[in-house]
């Protein structure tokens, strides 16, 4: 078969208008096994085929690039970088998107490469073209340029080929085409910054960094919107966190949310700077952010009483982070009486909200009341037997109304609640005392889907590896907890059939 694929590509090549060549060609290719192209990878020659991207005839790139794409798999990345340069940087200026989406994915299989890698590196003027890629209309063009250029940046040669060449000076042009081009170069600086304190230098360096963080304190509502996300994205490491606090940004961020009662168009951004927080606040200490940054505890619980179900869901969510750990629990149980008003909240929306929001409340309450085994002491199990008792009247009976509803994410999702809780002694007994409980959980006809399937056993091991759940369940029980678990969660029981005489 790979035979005759070579034997179609010569034809290719002397031919000006080979559409039928192609399309065999095309069909070969879909039975020749990857292995056998290798072994005649030096046979392959793909010029005639790059060529014939230069025509402006839609079907024949379109065969061109679904048959170039196969090919240049059997091709060492290296091969691809020193044979086939000129072709990568003329797929880069291709008016048809599917060429630079072929080429950019070559230019991927080479900078993963460390030998391929400095064949790009050396080559200017594809740099140039990759870089201008983030300007093109196609998103998933630009997304894949700005892949290729955070990989290239991971080592000391890429970062210096970017920032202390005339690259940077294309980087900014590139910026100037409008404003999502721009949110995609910061979406590209904050990758670099996010690898190592040395690239965040390289970055800051650069002046781009620094703009960003402006546009994120700036006048312009959406523009801060969108900063915030990316800025997040810098938290998340160490060093980002260091640099934006020397920096002052933490500090101006809380002062916006300060100001942000003041400002009838706080709603655009203000979710996404509550979110900066609660991410932080994982990321460091939950006591120490919030004792930092009061206003951002206070606006939580603020937004939890809004109207607005945006807001809702957003405090919600970050209650859920903040509750996450011990730490943050301790936290909010430091708030008394508010604390407790504001988890009935919860347990109303969980109730009557609509079916996206009500998912959400249920995955925070999942996150505030899990308490690992070894985290157990008695004053945590009062404070989260505590919380419980205040979602509502009957909280069993709240999430059991939950579990019995025809959508699965939440019958997922209140199950969630229940195995968050699974391994608490006071939620045992609060189980076993819950009339048709244990039967509830033994009884796999109860779902249908492989998500609820899951969700349930994930249930049944959570009590079942629980050291207190024999004492509490009762043994039989126990034993039958073993059992569902032993069986796997996809398990049907066999029907049993009795045989009749004389039947066919």
């Amino acid at each position: 078969m790979a035979a005759q694929a070579l034997s179609l590509l010569r034809e290719v090549s002397r031919l000006e208008a080979p559409l039928e060549e192609l399309r065999a060609l095309q069909s070969v290719l879909q039975s020749v096994p990857l292995s056998e192209l290798r072994e005649q990878a030096a046979e392959l020659r793909l010029g005639p085929l790059f060529s014939l991207l230069n025509e402006n005839h839609r079907e024949q790139t379109t065969l061109c690039v679904s048959i170039l794409e196969r090919l240049l798999q059997a091709l060492e990345p290296v091969h691809v970088a020193r044979n086939l340069r000129v072709d990568l940087q003329r797929g880069l200026t291709h008016p048809n998107d599917s060429v630079k989406i072929l080429t950019l994915s070559q230019v991927g299989r080479i900078v993963e490469n460390s030998d391929a890698v400095t064949e790009i590196l050396n080559n200017a003027e594809l740099l140039k073209q990759i870089v201008y890629c983030i300007g093109g209309e196609n998103l998933s063009v630009a997304k894949a340029a700005i892949k290729s250029l955070s990989r290239i940046s991971l080592t000391q040669a890429g970062l210096e080929a970017l920032f202390e060449s005339n690259l940077l000076d294309d980087l900014k042009s590139v910026m100037e085409t409008n404003d999502i081009v721009r949110y995609r170069v910061y979406e590209l600086i904050v990758e670099i910054s996010s690898v190592s304190p040395e690239s965040l230098n390289y970055c800051t360096t650069s002046g781009l960094v620094t703009q960003l963080l402006r546009e994120l304190t700036g006048e312009d509502v959406l523009v801060r919107a969108t900063c915030i996300e990316m800025v997040t994205s810098l938290a998340y490491t160490h060093h980002g966190r260091q640099y934006l606090a020397q920096e002052g940004v933490i500090d101006q961020i809380s002062n916006i949310i300060v100001g942000a009662d003041s400002d009838p168009f706080s709603s655009f951004y203000l979710p996404g700077f509550v979110k900066f927080f609660g991410n932080l606040a994982t990321m460091d200490s939950p006591q120490q952010i919030c004792e930092r940054y009061p206003v951002f505890v206070e606006k939580v619980f603020e937004m939890t009483e809004s109207q607005d179900p945006t807001m809702i869901g957003v405090a919600v969510d970050t209650i859920g982070i903040l509750g996450s750990n011990v730490e943050g629990k301790q936290v909010l149980q430091k708030t008394g009486t508010r604390f407790e008003r504001l988890l009935m909240r919860i347990g109303y929306q969980a109730k009557n909200a609509s079916t996206e929001l009500k998912t959400r409340c249920l995955d925070a309450i999942s996150s505030l009341f899990y308490l690992p085994a070894e985290q157990q002491t008695d004053d945590l199990l009062r404070m989260t037997e505590s919380w419980f008792s205040s979602l509502s009247r009957d909280p069993m009976e709240l999430f059991r109304g939950i579990s019995t509803q025809p959508f699965f994410e939440l019958h997922c999702a209140a199950l969630k609640v229940f195995t968050a809780i699974a391994n608490q002694p006071w939620a045992q007994k609060l189980m076993f005392n819950s009339p048709g409980f244990v039967e509830y959980v033994m009884d796999r006809s109860v779902e249908r889907d492989r998500a609820s399937k899951d969700a349930k056993y994930e249930l049944v091991k959570a009590l079942a590896n629980s050291k207190t759940i024999a004492e509490i369940f009762g043994n039989p029980n126990y034993l039958r907890l073993r059992t569902y678990l032993s069986e796997g969660p996809y398990y049907v029981k066999p029907i049993s059939t009795t045989a009749v005489e004389g039947a066919e």
